[in-house]
């Protein structure tokens, strides 16, 4: 049996309290996957280190061996914080406004991806699958077969691919599209993703799509197609019941008094909307004042990209815009937000999602967001919240019974949330148990095996 073999930019081996909470969507759905199926993670460390060797440290847990380099300091300057995050993340996101295109970044992230793949090389096996993730690591494919490397070799892009008109402010972004064709597959979230892809292969650079979904472009074929990822619902189903009686849970619910909860779980990052969301909470507060001293807002938002200014603009931003709703609508026995900007065990937010009346999901733009589908699979069936999901998130098209809105519309994302905080037992359920289905047979590992049947061509998966 091949083993398959996950490559993605940061690879978590640490699961001490320091680091508790800070795994993002991905990192949290790859290891759900990868724990069933076992094999080999490789990737960056998440360290920044003055030796130039690029050591490699292993460790092994659940069926999982971890693997996972350091990165020298301009490496990191100029692959992660310039490239990726000054550059693509904004690009796909659709900020062009904070791009940032520096001719050095592009060198380094080209480099990097050099470096990581000669490290990566000793421990491939000849039968190995290779699976690479996300816009940190696209070029990897490409030097994987320049190396001599002749194993199926499958890419996923886990944030959304943006407009023709957006994509092409990027300068040589036809080397980007080109290192793609290197894959055997490619693979992104959802169909409005792969249209703007083939969009982009048919009318900037002439190639065509054929009707099965190979596509031709550069003198190379590749397949492509739409997998949107899901989670591990059974778990996240049975850590909700069992941590909606934990003491993290009940010392939460005693400190509501029988107030009901909004919940909001995000990374501190621009394109989740959350200077938008508390603009809408307050909204609700203003115009629906039965609200006030009854509703609780509590977002989490632990922190994201330290050292990029503009995450730092927008941490002070979200802390003034807290203070202000609080300043403006606070009693003597009602604080209306909670703005905690740390992180929490999966498991404790998955009894928190379980506690909550609303679960308050308002990317500007969102690949997928796997925190809708947490929330969801984490309510309590007999009783459970209802969601209100931005029609920017990939999720929106699948989790159509979900209360969905444009984020930038304040004031109709104001009205959902009353909505949704009056919505009758008997609809909530009905709209539960619909997304709940769909959740259920949509799961990370049949994720997993879906793209891997037609990564290797033994399964029938839709493309």
């Amino acid at each position: 049996m091949s083993r398959l073999v996950l490559i993605s930019n940061r690879v978590s081996i640490d699961r001490s309290a320091k680091n508790k909470g800070s795994e993002g969507g991905l990192a949290v759905a790859l290891n759900a996957a990868l724990r069933r199926l076992g094999g080999l993670w490789f990737g960056w460390s998440g360290e920044v280190s003055d030796d130039s060797s690029m050591n490699m440290h292993t460790a092994t847990a659940d069926n999982v061996t971890y693997a996972t380099v350091d990165l020298q300091q301009a490496d990191y300057d100029e692959y992660y914080f310039g490239y990726a995050n000054r550059t693509l993340w904004p690009l796909v996101h659709y900020r062009l406004d904070l791009v940032d295109f520096h001719r050095r970044y592009s060198a380094g992230y080209f480099r990097v991806n050099s470096l990581l793949c000669s490290q990566l090389l000793p421990l491939l096996q000849p039968d190995d699958i290779i699976w690479v993730h996300d816009f940190h690591l696209i070029p990897m494919g490409g030097q994987l077969r320049q190396a001599g490397c002749g194993q199926q070799i499958g890419f996923f892009l886990h944030t959304p691919w943006p407009a023709v008109e957006i994509f092409r402010a990027l300068p040589q972004h036809d080397v980007i599209v080109r290192a793609l064709f290197a894959y055997d597959l490619v693979g992104f979230q959802t169909e409005r993703d792969l249209g703007a892809f083939v969009s982009y292969i048919t009318h900037e650079i002439g190639g065509r799509v054929d009707p099965d979904g190979t596509a031709h472009a550069f003198g190379a074929t590749t397949k492509i197609g739409a997998f949107p990822i899901g989670v591990d619902t059974e778990n996240v189903a049975q850590y909700s019941e069992v941590e909606g009686k934990s003491r993290m849970t009940r010392r939460l619910m005693d400190s509501l008094g029988g107030r009901d909860m909004i919940i909001g779980v995000d990374r501190l990052d621009y394109s989740k909307g959350l200077i938008q969301r508390m603009a809408a909470y307050e909204h609700l507060l203003e115009n629906y004042p039965d609200n006030r001293g009854r509703v609780v807002f509590m977002q989490i938002s632990p922190p994201s990209r330290e050292d990029v200014p503009e995450y730092i603009n927008l941490r002070h931003e979200l802390e003034t815009a807290a203070g202000h709703i609080n300043g403006a609508y606070a009693e003597f026995d009602w604080v209306p937000t909670r703005y905690l900007n740390k992180g929490f065990r999966r498991e404790t937010l998955t009894g928190f999602f379980r506690a909550s009346r609303v679960g308050l999901v308002t990317p500007l733009r969102d690949g997928m967001n796997l925190v809708a589908k947490e929330y969801v699979a984490a309510q309590d069936p007999d009783d459970p919240g209802v969601l209100v999901l931005s029609r920017f998130a990939g999720a929106a098209i699948q989790m159509t019974a979900a209360v969905i809105v444009n984020p930038y519309d304040i004031e109709a994302t104001g009205e959902a949330l009353q909505t949704a905080l009056h919505m009758p037992l008997d609809e909530r359920k009905e709209r539960w148990s619909e997304m709940f289905d769909d959740l259920s047979r949509d799961d990370v590992l049949s994720w997993t095996n879906n793209f891997i049947s037609v990564l290797t061509d033994n399964g029938d998966g839709s493309q």
